[in-house]
């Protein structure tokens, strides 16, 4: 049996002693999304790019209609600016997290 020591973790500025699985030790540390990037949210197929580059969005403008489990979203613009990259094109299947227009 492997003797090794336990490992502390505070939560709510108390400490406790654990042990942690590899899946956590190994696990990827969290990064703030980047504001300009517009990711989809849900995996599914592009049915209509209403964004090209270079044209300019307010926040809450449509910018991708995406079908996914046989209802169509609408993904907006969570902020204002020009639309610098739209990263699909119609009829092209995405996973969750792909990111799929951006803007500066």
């Amino acid at each position: 049996m492997e003797n090794k020591e336990n490992d502390r973790l505070n939560l709510d500025h108390t400490w406790y002693t654990t042990k942690f699985s590899k899946k956590y030790t190994e696990r990827k540390p969290y990064a703030a999304p980047v504001p300009g990037h517009i990711y989809s949210f849900i995996p599914g197929t592009v049915m209509e790019v209403l964004v090209g580059v270079g044209d300019t969005v307010n926040e809450g403008d449509d910018i991708i209609i995406l079908d996914a489990m046989k209802m169509k979203n609408r993904i907006k613009s969570h902020v204002s600016g020009t639309v610098t990259a739209v990263n699909v094109k119609e009829g092209e299947r995405v996973a969750k997290g792909v990111i799929i227009a951006e803007i500066s």
